[in-house]
Parts: structure tokens; sequence; C-alpha cells
């Protein structure tokens, strides 16, 4: 929509200003002839009076055509300079238009290269094989044979970048990137299982801690209370420990007073 409004608006735009143009050189030919014409005395000035202030000016015909004369005669000095101009504009659109179909016809050879559609290596092969292709495609059926051959020319220089980045090639990368993410993605989901477990196991650990704690803190009071209670079978439940432990010892750990008896 906005290319066809900008389209319309230029046209319009070279219209008036080839109308513009046409209109002024026709303007200062006519003046200069009458201009011309009246001075040797051919044709008639422009004959009417101007009055300013108390005065009345009755040559104001004459002056009024003799500075349309020259006014318009002015302007159309400028013509050679806008007409270059427009002839510069005329010369960088076609060739933006050139270069605009030049680069669809190079866009679609390229694609058709990567899709593996041309086989043929050598050069003037190759180039016979693309802008037959081309000349084939509906979307270039239009260009001119020119541009149709610069494409392939371009095309064929950028082979090696088509087999490179081919369809098959770029269909494995795309696959071996998408296999990637999923093991990534299985793996962030055993991180989170793993960090789940750790956390639970760790919650477990504390509240078996705290239940220890607890036990020990009431097997230590249950001793403070019979040791109140019974002090005399304590002390005897010690001794009897102490007795175990002296038992317990190794027999080595006797023998110098075994030899001391002896010798004694």
């Amino acid at each position: 929509m906005l290319s066809s409004v900008r389209s319309v608006t230029r046209s319009a735009q070279v219209i008036l200003q080839t109308m513009s143009f046409g209109l002024v050189l026709i303007s200062a030919i006519g003046l200069c002839i009458l201009t011309l014409g009246a001075a040797v005395g051919l044709l008639p000035w422009l004959g009417f009076a101007v009055q300013i202030g108390d005065r009345i000016h009755e040559n104001a015909g004459q002056i009024v055509q003799i500075a349309g004369t020259v006014f318009c005669v002015m302007l159309a000095g400028f013509l050679p300079t806008h007409a270059q101009i427009m002839a510069l504009e005329t010369s960088h659109r076609h060739f933006s238009l050139g270069m605009q179909d030049v680069t669809q016809a190079y866009l679609h050879a390229h694609a058709a290269d990567r899709a593996g559609i041309f086989q043929l290596s050598s050069e003037f092969d190759s180039m016979r094989e693309r802008l037959a292709y081309m000349r084939r495609h509906p979307d270039l059926a239009d260009l001119e044979p020119d541009l149709l051959e610069l494409a392939a020319q371009m095309s064929h220089v950028s082979r090696a970048l088509a087999d490179t980045y081919s369809d098959a090639n770029v269909g494995r990368a795309k696959m071996f990137l998408r296999q990637r993410q999923q093991e990534i993605a299985r793996f962030k989901g055993r991180l989170v299982k793993a960090k789940a477990i750790t956390k639970e196991l760790r919650h477990w650990m504390q509240q078996i801690e705290q239940e220890e704690a607890g036990t020990a803190a009431q097997l230590s009071r249950l001793r403070s209370e019979l040791a109140d209670l019974m002090p005399e079978a304590l002390g005897l439940e010690n001794r009897a420990q102490m007795r175990r432990r002296q038992a317990q010892r190794p027999v080595t750990e006797g023998a110098p007073a075994n030899l001391a008896s002896a010798a004694e």
C-alpha cells in the first residue's frame, strides 16, 4: 500500500515538473517575441496606466511587459540544470529498480542452489542451468536478460556458500541444536528433582537430630532423677562398670606387676 502511494506521488510529481518546464519555456519564448516585436514597432506594447499617489504612469504596461520577459528568460536559464537533475533522478530510479530486480532474481537462484537443484559444475553449464531456471520461474519471467545474466553470475560465484549453507546442512545443524536443547531441558529436570530430594533429606536429617537431642536430654534427666532417688544403687552400678573395664584390659598391662611379685 505504501509503495503504491509513493509510486503515484512520484508520477504526479514528474508530470507537474514536466508541465512547469514546458510552461516556463513557452512563456519565455512568447514574451521575448512580443517584446522584440514591440521594440521594433511590429507589435503593440502592453498598454495600461497605473496611478501611484497623484502621479499617473502611462507606460506601466510597457514596464510590466519588459519585466515579465526578463523574469521568464531568467527562469528559462535554470531549465538546463533542472533537466540534468531530472535525468539524474530518473537514471538513479532506474538503477534502483534494476538492482531490486537483480536482488530478487539472485535470491531465487541462491535458494534453488541451496536446495541442490543445480548440479553442473563447469562455469558455462552452471550459468546456462541457472539462466534456464530463472527464465522458467513465474516471478522472474518479465525481467530483462541482462539482469538475469547478472543474477546468474552472482549465483555461480556464491555456489560455494550455497553448498556450505545448503538446506540439508542447515537442517542437520538445526536438528543437532534441537537435540542439545532437549538434553539440556532433561538435565534441568533432573537437577530440579535432585534439589528436591536433597532438600527432603536435609529436612529429614534435621528432624532425626532434633529427636536424638530430645532423647538424650530425656535420658540425662532420668539419670539425674534416679541419682536423687537411689544414690547407692547408682554408685554400685558405677563400680560394676569400672570392674568390667578393668577386666577388658589386655593381659600385657598386668605383666610387669606379675614379674615384680615373682622377683619378691
